[in-house]
């Protein structure tokens, strides 16, 4: 788990935009990295769609924006358009990357799993946890709620 001040792990790890180096990919930027329990939940669904509504101002603030989820690339990618169709942006390309990380290798290591709630077979979910990284690469503030509270991007 990292605290706060302590620079945040740079990792490898496959999105449905590709393979991504984490500390390449964020660069010089501020960084959101936020998790969700499961993709095509009706929670995870609004979430990540008000995060798409809100890119535009994520980027004003030169603010880089990725998602984390158990589920797969392939799943990644067909779920993106229930997100877009529920923030009714079907014509535009979904504009950040959602992490692959069905081991849970890359949740453990950030301690982002709700040991309570667990898939159809046993191992547990990512709980919804909220990351901003500064561009020297350091966790700023760190926000974990229980898989079943939803967020609000407001």
């Amino acid at each position: 788990m990292v605290l706060l001040g302590e620079p945040f792990p740079n990792f490898v790890a496959d999105t449905q935009m590709g393979s991504i180096n984490f500390h390449d990919w964020l660069n010089n930027s501020w960084g959101i990295l936020f998790s969700h329990p499961n993709d095509f939940t009706p929670v995870c669904t609004t979430e990540l769609a008000r995060v798409l509504k809100l890119i535009p101002e994520f980027e004003k603030l030169g603010v880089k924006v990725i998602a984390l989820s158990c589920n797969s690339v392939d799943s990644h990618r067909k779920w993106i358009e229930d997100i877009k169709a529920y923030a009714e942006m079907t014509d535009k390309e979904f504009p950040y990357p959602i992490i692959e990380d069905e081991t849970r290798k890359l949740a453990t290591l950030l301690g982002m799993l709700d040991p309570t709630e667990v898939d159809n077979h046993g191992i547990p979910m990512t709980a919804r946890a909220v990351f901003i990284i500064d561009p020297a690469k350091k966790m700023r503030l760190s926000i974990l709620y229980p898989a079943t509270t939803g967020r609000n991007f407001e």
